[in-house]
Parts: structure tokens; C-alpha cells; sequence
């Protein structure tokens, strides 16, 4: 099948930034050639005592995903962390991950740019960990992450639509509610999340939610 790629290599770039700032994200990835993107809701979580005490504890994210070809991504990379800070704390975090096709967007040839020297984290360095479970248990989630090591994540809110996932209600199929959680993790550290998420959670049970792993490529944001 013909997925209108010819065989160039396209980028998932991923930008986690604080509410209100995922358009701007868009209009100055699409001053670097990505031609837009799509933005979702999600919330961040802060270790801090005073801030749970508070209620504040919860901050609202929004979650930018643009694809684009590799040159062009990594010159919107540079040119979004140049223009966020992204090395200062809570100014967000962002990544790429390879796509194996692109369908449904029009392609860049990505000619004649001036990219800044890349100041992002070697790909090898850190992993993308998605669990999706029921409604509720995120919170569990980073619990179980933090105490193997995690500095936190961001939750997304997400619908289910398995086989075994349904229930009903006055004779209609309802389709739970579902919440994503994505933590940036160090390489090193990945396994121990990943086996404290499985165990807390316990995950390998039917219906009790499901865990995937990607590498990055570039990476900015991410705090020593």
C-alpha cells in the first residue's frame, strides 16, 4: 500500500506545555514548516506538599502532537525550545518519536533551512511510558511510578471502547471512561517503573489497563 511517504522518515513531535500556550506551540512550529497540529487536554502533577494542601497540586497541560518530516521536526524542536526555555523548570517538555507512515497530510521537503545546533538529550537516554486505565486509577499510576523513581507524568483523559470494557445501562452499552498517563523516564529507570506500574496496578489482569513503551529522539525539558 502506498502511505505517500517514499520512503521519508517522519516525526511524532510531542509538546507538553502549561494550558493556554498549545496554540502558540502550533504557530511557531508551523514558522518552521509543520503544517499544524492537534492539541489535547491534560493536567500535570507537582510533587509538593504545600501545593497538595492546597488543592494546587494538579496543573492544567496541554498536550501539542505534530507530525512532520525529520529535518523539519528537529528544526521546529530547536526553534520551540529556543523560544519556551524549555531547560527552565515547569516551562514544559518536548520529544520526538519515528513514525513508521504518514498518511493525510502534505509533505515538506524541508530545503533550504537554517537549523540551530540541537541542544535536546541524546535519544537514547529516555523512553516514553503510556498506561491507559479505567477513570480514577491515574492518580495510582504516578504513585506507583514515583516510588520507583519517576519525577511525575501527565494525565490525559481518554475513552475506552474494548470488548471486555463495556457495561450498560437501561439495556444501552456505555463505554467507560478512560485516563492516559505519559511519563518521560530514563532509560536505566524504565524497567522498575514500568514492573511498579504492572504490580500496583495489576495490570496483567483482564480489562485493568494496558502499558506501551517508545523511545524518543530528541529531548528537551527533562530536569537532572
Amino acid at each position: 500500500m502506498d502511505n505517500g511517504t517514499n520512503g521519508t522518515e517522519f516525526k511524532l513531535i510531542c509538546v507538553i506545555v502549561n494550558f493556554g500556550l498549545g496554540s502558540k506551540v502550533i504557530s511557531t512550529a508551523k514558522r518552521c514548516g509543520v503544517t499544524g497540529g492537534t492539541i489535547a487536554l491534560g493536567k500535570g502533577t507537582v510533587n509538593n506538599r504545600i501545593l497538595d494542601f492546597l488543592g494546587l497540586s494538579d496543573i492544567r497541560k496541554e498536550i501539542v502532537y505534530m507530525a512532520a518530516e525529520k529535518e523539519t521536526a528537529v528544526h521546529a524542536l530547536a526553534e520551540l525550545d529556543h523560544e519556551f526555555e524549555f531547560s527552565k523548570p515547569n516551562h514544559g517538555i518536548a520529544f520526538t518519536t519515528s513514525l513508521s507512515s504518514l498518511v493525510g497530510t502534505k509533505r515538506f521537503a524541508g530545503e533550504h533551512m537554517t537549523v540551530r545546533s540541537e541542544r535536546g538529550v541524546d535519544d537514547t537516554m529516555f523512553n516514553i511510558i503510556t498506561t491507559i486505565v479505567d477513570k480514577g486509577k491515574a492518580e495510582e499510576v504516578i504513585a506507583a511510578a514515583t516510588e520507583a523513581g519517576s519525577k511525575g507524568g501527565t494525565i490525559v483523559n481518554a475513552r475506552g471502547s474494548g470488548i471486555h470494557e463495556t457495561s450498560k445501562l437501561f439495556a444501552m452499552e456505555i463505554e467507560p471512561e478512560k485516563e492516559m498517563v505519559i511519563i518521560l523516564s530514563a532509560v536505566d529507570k524504565t524497567a522498575g517503573i514500568v514492573s511498579m506500574i504492572r504490580e500496583n496496578l495489576k495490570i496483567d489482569d483482564p480489562g485493568n489497563g494496558i502499558i506501551y513503551i517508545q523511545d524518543t529522539s530528541t529531548t528537551y525539558g527533562i530536569l537532572k
